[in-house]
């Protein structure tokens, strides 16, 4: 099954049995083409003994750990087929991952991308106000996942502002002429979570107390990027949404979650607050004993499958985030597939999500 294929089916289509003999056919072909492009990729899986005539189902293939992108050039394609090395982000002092792509899968993460949103957010593009300041997209042949995010999501907003400067404080007079400019349409606003919180929020609250308000009720909001500096400041899931609707009036917000090691197979928190799985990926819980497959409810250990990766080794990965499966076909929102909880990151795992980074740096 080639990857046009898959993106001519509505992302959320496919019952449990049609995903299953989709991902299992894209994701045996991924590994026939890793096994025979990358030799760092076969020696660690025939070390394991891996046999390829024996998976009977995509859940049966080898996981790589998510780690091992930052220690191992891990690639399919010649150097000179590589357009873009992305980055995970990372703390001062860590090692971080690095993902080659060439423009056939730089272009599928972008397809992708695109097919997942707009199920959320509707075909149309908006006017887009990114929370974060211009200079984190300066390089664009290498750049960090808090870039490749801001790229990403940029390609769904028709005029653009960024709503901090360089020194990450509000610019309350752009902002307010962007509102004024576009006032009764709906817009767009795209950040990483404790940046909005830390900038954009309190910011808001801070003008509101002195009388200077901004209605942003008709905005649509995406946010990822992890939570563990907010969890940790008192500030649950349900108590950032009804902070931000008293600050601003939005209402609409929806989650994601996401890695720079499968850019594109975004996994987009429903209108029920469920994070759900498209077609073009999956997660399953790894029980952390003996690695087998969880219950539906059991809490373990988040493996994640993309079937777009064919520049780099990464279609199968084991992260180091703990997460739970809620159900599988049968969330209220009408979408199928697997729908599922983030736990939060295993016991001393380091930080990686482009939030808690931030947020350990600020």
């Amino acid at each position: 099954m080639t990857f046009d294929d898959i993106l001519a089916i509505p992302p959320y289509s496919l019952n449990e049995v049609e995903k299953d003999k989709l991902l299992t056919e894209r994701l045996l072909d991924l590994t026939h083409h890793h096994l025979g492009s990358c030799t760092e990729y076969k020696r660690m899986l025939d070390a394991t003994g891996f046999m390829i005539g024996d998976v009977q189902s995509y859940k049966d293939l080898l996981f790589l750990p998510v780690r091992l992108f930052k220690e191992l050039e891990l690639k399919s394609v010649p150097q000179e087929d590589v357009v873009k090395t992305m980055t995970s982000s990372g703390t001062t002092g860590q090692a971080v991952s690095k993902i080659y792509l060439d423009k056939t899968t730089s272009s599928n993460q972008q397809k992708t991308m695109v097919k997942i949103v707009s199920d959320f957010t509707g075909s149309s593009r908006m006017p887009m106000i990114i929370i974060d300041c211009p200079s984190v997209v300066k390089n664009r042949a290498m750049f960090s996942a808090r870039g490749a995010g801001i790229l990403g999501f940029s390609i769904f907003g028709a005029k653009k502002i960024y709503a901090l400067d360089d020194n990450m404080k509000l610019d309350v007079a752009a902002l307010r002429e962007f509102l004024e400019k576009f006032k009764g349409q709906r817009i767009m606003l795209f950040g990483f979570t404790f940046m909005i919180w830390q900038h954009f929020y309190k910011e808001l609250l801070r003008l509101k107390e002195e009388g200077i308000t901004f209605d942003l009720s008709n905005g649509i909001l995406i946010h990822g990027g992890g939570w563990k500096k907010l969890i940790s400041e008192a500030v649950s899931h349900d108590e950032f949404h009804k902070r931000m609707q008293e600050a601003c009036g939005l209402h609409d917000i929806h989650e994601y979650y996401g890695m720079v090691e499968q850019t594109g197979c975004i996994y987009m928190e429903c209108e029920c607050g469920h994070l759900h799985a498209s077609n073009f990926s999956d997660v399953i819980i790894r029980r952390p004993l003996d690695f087998s497959e969880a219950a539906i409810g059991e809490d373990g250990i988040i493996q994640v499958v993309s079937t777009i990766p064919e520049s780099y080794p990464g279609h199968s990965l084991l992260t180091e985030d703990e997460g739970t499966v809620l159900g599988i076909d049968d969330c209220p929102c009408g979408r199928k597939g697997k729908y599922f909880k983030i736990n939060g990151r295993l016991k001393n795992a380091e930080i990686r999500g482009c939030s808690d980074t931030y947020a350990a740096k600020f």
